[in-house]
Formats: structure tokens, sequence, C-alpha cells
């Protein structure tokens, strides 16, 4: 009988797997015909993506929402918070930018906000049979419970059980899993279901005993060991979690002579890095997020991503000589592309009245291409379509920026650059067109003098990400207690759960 209700998947730290998870549990359920959505109260991310109803939401619900079969909505992410410095992050309420905060600020904001999340997820759990919650960082965040509205402070508000996640890559998984538990008051430990183990490499029957033991001291089961997987890594939330100067995903050989390597600039406040992840899946095509000039001279080609922070990124670029080592790999011909924010900082001329910086800025930007930009306050978002290089393509924008001057030629009909081994736009998602993506590669390759490499005729990345997709639902299936998981989802969290004495709850009080 198919599930109806609702599930909270907490972590026990950031990048613990939640993501992973709830798109895994949402694809299961939608494998079995079950009606199902995903649901993010709260999401801080750079990675974000717009929705067909035109608003803007966390990259990973959109892939939650791809694994659930619907189209991404802003009902999925209602609550993004976009970090425009270690302090300030720009406030994206139902889609659209309400502001700026800062940490101590935002606190101000959360009640409000409650109301909003909790609503949004009414009536999406009116609409669906169930709704797959993901948490954000972790509940044992106890110096941030008064505020929360992303882990505890939805499952108390929403009535939802709970189910935390830890990662053992890490190590202290079972140390972080009872922690989580001890150090929550008695009515949120009341709502934590059980446990589920990331990222296990080895031998189980080397962990069972360590996890009877924690069902022991918590009355907690262990729902599943999901096992490590090194062809899981589309759509990660954060560019951090791929190593710098390390090959980005597990690329296949290449079907002519040579490598094309391209290294993409990792700005310190890079949004939607997975723009490259469509390059990754290409055979023979090594991605490379760097971070210091040297690695600018090992490649063919170079990606400047876009950024959250052009105007101090600009800035990065130039003080750890990046910018000379992409203007030295221009000037020998050998292609550079930049997307949105990066495309910005290839320009001429940057002009910002107080959208990014507060006092203002007019900066020169590497001059690279001939073109000026102005910054809007009004965020311009858009899901556009066009054609470039003779082939249909679609993509989405998310930008400040507005382009005042070009006098180079358009890359596409309508928008971008191309100044021959300068290319620009401020297209997201162009490269996910498969024809497009090969055309470009053949031209970046002659351009670089890779002669001997070949694009490949048939990679499609929406079969890519398809792929993974049904991987996380095959780890699900084959490694959690379904059937237990599926009694949380209908049932809740069982009522006789015990309470971990810590006599922390009492020292709040």
């Amino acid at each position: 009988m198919d599930p109806s209700g609702a599930l909270l998947v907490a972590g026990t730290t950031s990048d613990a797997g939640k993501s992973a998870l709830v798109a895994g549990v949402c694809r299961w359920l939608r494998r079995r015909g079950v009606s199902v959505a995903p649901f993010k109260a709260q999401n801080m991310s750079n990675n974000s993506v717009v929705t067909v109803d035109g608003g803007e939401i966390g990259r990973a619900q959109a892939m939650q929402a791809h694994a659930c079969g619907l189209e991404p909505s802003v009902a999925f992410n209602p609550v993004l918070l976009k970090p425009g410095s270690d302090r300030t992050s720009q406030v994206v309420v139902r889609g659209r930018a309400d502001g700026h905060v800062s940490a101590l600020s935002y606190r101000t904001r959360t009640a409000a906000l409650l109301e909003v999340v909790t609503d949004t997820l009414a009536e999406l759990r009116s609409r669906f049979d169930v709704v797959v919650c993901e948490g954000a960082g972790s509940p044992a965040e106890i110096n941030l419970r008064a505020t929360d509205l992303a882990n505890m402070g939805l499952a108390q508000a929403a009535d939802l059980p709970v189910v935390v996640v830890g990662d053992i890559d890490r190590g202290g998984v079972l140390a972080h899993l009872f922690g989580t538990v001890a150090v929550l008051d008695p009515a949120d430990q009341a709502r934590i279901a059980g446990f589920v183990i990331n990222k296990f490499r080895g031998d189980p029957a080397l962990l069972a005993p360590g996890l009877e033991q924690l069902r022991a001291l918590t009355g907690r089961p262990t729902l599943g060991v999901v096992p490590w997987s090194d062809r899981l890594w589309l759509d990660a939330e954060d560019s951090l979690s791929a190593v710098a100067d390390g090959v980005l995903g597990r690329p296949a050989p290449p079907l002519g002579e040579q490598w094309l390597r391209v290294a993409v600039v990792r700005l310190p406040r890079i949004s939607n890095a997975t723009d490259a992840e469509a390059l990754a899946c290409e055979p023979g095509v090594a991605v490379r997020y760097v971070t210091e000039p040297s690695r600018i001279l090992d490649a063919d080609v170079v990606v400047l991503p876009g950024s959250k922070a052009t105007v101090s990124d600009l800035a990065w670029l130039r003080a750890t000589g990046l910018a000379d080592a992409i203007a030295a790999h221009a000037a020998e011909n050998k292609p550079v592309l930049g997307i949105c924010g990066g495309y910005q900082m290839l320009g001429r001329r940057i002009t910002d009245p107080g959208v990014e910086v507060p006092e203002g800025a007019d900066v020169a930007g590497l001059g690279l291409l001939d073109l000026e930009i102005a910054f809007d306050r009004e965020k311009h978002l858009g899901t556009p379509t066009g054609t470039a290089f003779g082939v249909p393509v679609r993509g989405y924008e998310i930008h400040h920026g507005r382009v005042v001057r070009s006098g180079d030629a358009q890359l596409l009909d309508g928008e971008g650059s191309d100044a021959g081994a300068v290319l620009g736009t401020h297209w997201h998602g162009l490269l996910e067109n498969d024809a497009f993506r090969r055309l470009l590669l053949a031209r970046l390759a002659e351009q670089s003098g890779r002669t001997g490499f070949r694009p490949a005729p048939d990679t499609s990345f929406a079969a890519e990400r398809t792929a993974q997709l049904d991987l996380l639902a095959d780890l699900v299936e084959r490694h959690l207690d379904t059937a237990a998981l599926e009694h949380v989802i209908s049932h809740g969290a069982p009522v006789d759960l015990p309470v971990l004495a810590t006599g922390l709850a009492e020292s709040r009080r």
C-alpha cells in the first residue's frame, strides 16, 4: 500500500548526505507510483535555478524535483539565503529577492518566515501523498534552536518525524548521531525516529556491533547503511564538495588521441558552479576547480563561472595573480569562457550603484571583452530560449548586472559575447544543451591546439542526471529498511522513544 505522510531528513553536519538521501527517497517513492514532492524550508546556497513559475530556488531542490518527476517550483524551497560575504546574505522569499540580512538581523525575520514555510508545506501536503523534507545544517546547533525554521522548529510546527543521516567518511559518526539526539530538548528528541549511515566503505559486519550499541544507547534503530559510490557527483550543493585540482566526476577516456583540460576558477563566492558539470560528463574532458595561477598554465580552456560577489571576487582574481594568468592564457589565443558574473568580469568596466558594494563601486574589468556592465537593484530572473551556433538552446538567468554596451559579436541570438578566443554569456545551463556543447567543444579544442580531441556524438546530460537519480533510488531500495521507513512516513515516530538525560536541556532553562 502506498504511504501517505511526510518525513524530515536531518543531518549531523552540513554535507552529511541530506540532499542525496531526500532525492533517493523521492525517486524510490516515485518509481513505486507514489505522488511525492521535495521540500526545504530554508536553504543557504549560491547554487540556484530559476523555476517555471519565475522564481529562484536552491539547486538541490530542483534536482529533487526531477527525482519526483516534477518541474522545479518555488514551493519546494520557500526561503533561500545567498551569501554575499562571510556576514551577510541576500534573502529570497518565495522565489524573489527580499533584502539582505546579517546572521543576527535574520533572527528578527524568522517568526514571519516560519509562517511562510509552514503554510507552503501544508499546501504541498494537500497536493501530494508524501512530502520529503530536507533539514539545513544540523539540528544539534542548539544555539540557533529558538529561531530555527528548517530542522526541529519545522518538525514541531508541522508535526514531522525525523530521520538523522550521518557521514561515516568524516569519522566519529556514531558519536555524531548519539550527540545530535542527546543535545535536544525532550520534545525534539521524541521526533527522532531513527538514523541512516552514509558513505560507508568496508565490511558491514564490522559496523554492526556499533549500530546495536547505538540502538541500546538511544532506543532508535539505524534504518540503513548507504555505501560509498564514486558515481554520485552531479548537482553538488556546494563546489567545496569537489576537491580543488582533482578531476570532477569520472570522465571516460577520450574518443580521440588527446584530452581537453578545463580549469574552472573556484571563486570565493562562486555561484552555480554546476555549470561545469555538463563538460565533465564528456569523454576525454578533464574538468578541475582551480584556485591558483599555475593551474591556468596547465589548462587548455579556462572557465570563469558565476559569482554572488562579482566586484570582490574580481579583486580576489587580481590579488591572487589569477587575473594575470587568465589574461596571458587569452593572449595566446587559448579559449576563455565566462558565465554570468564571470562574463561580467571579462568586460572593460563594472558599475555598481550599491547592489553588491554598499558604498558603490566603479571598477575596471579584465578587459578581454569589449563590454560594459551596470548593476540594477532589481534582480533579473528568466528562462530564455534561443539559438547558438545554429542550434536551439535554452538556459536560465539570475543576475543584477545589465549590459550597457557591447562591441563584440554575440554568442547567442541577442545575448552574450564572442570575441574569438574569449566568450561569455549571462545564461546558466547553456552547456547542458547537448548539440551546442558538442559544437563548442570542437571549437575550444581547435583553439587550444588539441586537434587530437574528438567530441562524443551521443553524450546526453539529461540522461546522466536521470541515471544518478535512479542510482540514488537503487541505494535506498537495496540498503535501507524501506518497510520501516514507510512506517515512519505514514505513522510518525514511535510514541515510546526514550529521552536521553544529559542535563543539557535542564541547563538551558
